[in-house]
C-alpha cells in the first residue's frame, strides 16, 4: 500500500518540476516562490519533527540544532568552495579580460555559479525525497490512520520538492536535461524509500539528526541563493508575494496533515 501511495507522490513531484520550467518567463516569482516554499519547510515541517525525534541536548543544545547549523555551515563552506574553485580556473583562463574589468572599476564577479552547488543541492533533495519514502512506509507499518496522514503530507509536499529540484539544479546554470534528470531521481525516491521500508526501520533518533542537518543546508540556499537572486533584477511586490504565498502552502500543507 506504501508503495501504492508513493506513486503519487511521484507524479506530484513531476507536476512541481513541469511548473517550475513552464514558467521561465516569470523567473524572478518562481525563486521567490521557491524561496518561500524551502523557507515554510525548513521551519515549519523540518525543524519541529527534528526536534521532536532528536531533542536530547548536548552541552545544553539540542542534538537536532546543532546539527541544523552544521548543516547551515557546511553548505557555505562547501559553495564557497567551489565558488573559490571556480573563480580562480576562470582567472586563469582569463587573466587579461579579469585585470581589464579591476582596472575599469568593475568589481563585482562575473564568473557566474558554480553548477556543482546546484547538483550537490538537488542531490539533497533526492535523498530527502528517499527519507519521505521511508517514512511513508514506516508510517503504514504502525497503522492504515497513521499512514494515510503521513500520505497526505508527502503528497502535498512533494509539488514543493520537485518544484525545488528543478529551480535549484537550474539556478546554478545546469544545463536543461541535468534538472530533468535530477527532477525524474527526486519523483523516483519517495517510490525507493517505501520499498525500503518495508526491509528495515530507520531509528527515530537517526531521522531527527538528518532532518536538522538537511534543515540547515536547505535554508542556506534559501536564504543566501534563492531569495537574493529572486530580488536582484526584479525587486517587485510580485515575488515578495510568491515567497509569502510559499510559506503559507506549506503552512496549510502541515495543517491539513496534522503537523
Amino acid at each position: 500500500m506504501a508503495v501504492v501511495v508513493a506513486l503519487g507522490a511521484f507524479l506530484m513531484t513531476l507536476f512541481g518540476g513541469w511548473v517550475a520550467g513552464r514558467v521561465t518567463d516569470r523567473r524572478h516569482l518562481v525563486l521567490g516562490l521557491a524561496g518561500g516554499l524551502m523557507l515554510g519547510v525548513v521551519g515549519l515541517d523540518l525543524l519541529p519533527e527534528a526536534l521532536d525525534a532528536a531533542g536530547k541536548k548536548v552541552f545544553g543544545v539540542p542534538e537536532a540544532l546543532l546539527l541544523f547549523v552544521g548543516g547551515f555551515l557546511l553548505a557555505h563552506v562547501v559553495e564557497r568552495l567551489l565558488a573559490v574553485r571556480q573563480a580562480a580556473h576562470g582567472a586563469g583562463a582569463d587573466r587579461g579580460a579579469a585585470q581589464s574589468a579591476s582596472m575599469s572599476g568593475g568589481g563585482r564577479e562575473t564568473g557566474g555559479r558554480a553548477p556543482e552547488v546546484g547538483l550537490t543541492a538537488a542531490a539533497a533533495m533526492v535523498l530527502h525525497s528517499l527519507m519521505d519514502g521511508i517514512a511513508l512506509g514506516a508510517a503504514f507499518q504502525v497503522g492504515g490512520g497513521m499512514g494515510a496522514t503521513v500520505a497526505l503530507a508527502v503528497i502535498a509536499h512533494d509539488f514543493a520538492d520537485g518544484f525545488n529540484t528543478y529551480t535549484i539544479t537550474s539556478l546554478y546554470g545546469n544545463a536543461r536535461r541535468r534538472a530533468l534528470t535530477m527532477l525524474v531521481a527526486a519523483a523516483v525516491a519517495p517510490v525507493a524509500g517505501a520499498g525500503l521500508a518495508t526491509l528495515f526501520t530507520l531509528p527515530e533518533e537517526l531521522l531527527g539528526c538528518y532532518l536538522g542537518f538537511f534543515g540547515g543546508a536547505l535554508l542556506y540556499l534559501a536564504a543566501a541563493e534563492i531569495l537574493p537572486e529572486a530580488h536582484h533584477e526584479h525587486p517587485a511586490h510580485s515575488t515578495l508575494l510568491c515567497t509569502v504565498a510559499g510559506v503559507a502552502f506549506i503552512w496549510l500543507v502541515v495543517g491539513v496533515s496534522g503537523g
